[in-house]
């Protein structure tokens, strides 16, 4: 595996690569997990070269998030990326995305402004900026996203449709661990009785996703599942489909999840 920092030698080592076979690319912002690797394996098994980039987006962060503390550890992701079969692993910094003087930004517009762009104004701008910065540097033949981030696919799905961009978005399913919390890097940040309290989020959103099958509301249903957490939202958006999605507070951590619901048990 070649880890490379600049946007200049990326571009020369991907040249004759692409020449040779497909790209795939799975933008991240380290501290991988389960979910990670599985959008890893899903671009190794599609074929051709895969390419992983770490990037912190300070753009995506507001002024009072946990920009500082998230969580990094670019010596455990680089083994993992490379026992996984990445092939190049991408780390720039800061001023390699936004030199000095940078100021041109994609707006997505209503999709970017509500749920987690209202709680979180401009996340999803600089989510957007970095993406596409990402795409033409790395040209891809296919991304890999994954679908517990479902506001972020759809925000990145609207841009490639709208801008014409040449690849193909993969949206893989959400990647849980056995107790049903879905795999972020932010789980780190919760103790051992903040994990507990936290699995009421995917149990509320099982609950809301069986009142739909029934024909219920399924706001409600989950609201009351959810107990003593509290709610940034919950509510029901067209993602790619009807889709329940919730963030919601467990001590000073900030989760999101959500499940579709037109599809089966997926929480």
């Amino acid at each position: 595996m070649r880890s490379i920092s600049r946007i200049g030698e990326l571009r020369e080592a991907l040249a004759p690569e692409r020449a040779r076979s497909e790209i795939g690319l799975v933008p991240t912002m380290g501290a991988f997990h389960p979910g990670h690797l599985s959008l890893f394996d899903a671009a190794r098994q599609a074929g051709g070269l895969v390419a992983v980039s770490i990037f912190i987006n300070p753009a995506q962060f507001g002024a009072d998030e946990d920009l500082a503390r998230y969580p990094r550890d670019l010596e455990r992701d680089a083994r993992l990326a490379e026992d996984a079969g990445v092939d190049v692993l991408f780390v720039p910094d800061a001023d390699e995305i936004y030199p000095p003087g940078f100021d041109t930004w994609v707006d997505v517009g209503e999709l970017g402004s509500l749920l987690e762009g209202a709680a979180r104004p401009d996340h999803f701008r600089g989510v957007a900026t970095v993406c596409l910065k990402l795409f033409e540097i790395v040209r891809p033949a296919r991304a890999y996203f994954g679908q517990k981030d479902a506001q972020q696919a759809a925000v990145v799905r609207q841009m490639v449709r709208d801008l014409d961009l040449d690849l193909q978005l993969d949206v893989r399913p959400t990647v849980r661990d056995d107790d049903g919390l879905a795999w972020s890097s932010r789980n780190a940040y919760l103790s051992l009785e903040e994990r507990t309290q936290a699995l009421a989020l995917p149990a509320a959103l099982l609950a809301g996703q069986e009142a739909y099958r029934r024909g219920e509301d399924p706001v409600p249903v989950a609201r009351r599942r959810l107990g003593a957490l509290t709610a940034d939202y919950l509510s029901v958006a067209d993602f790619g489909g009807p889709t329940l999605v919730a963030a919601v507070r467990v001590g000073t951590t900030r989760l999101i999840d959500n499940v579709r619901l037109d599809e089966e048990k997926s929480a």
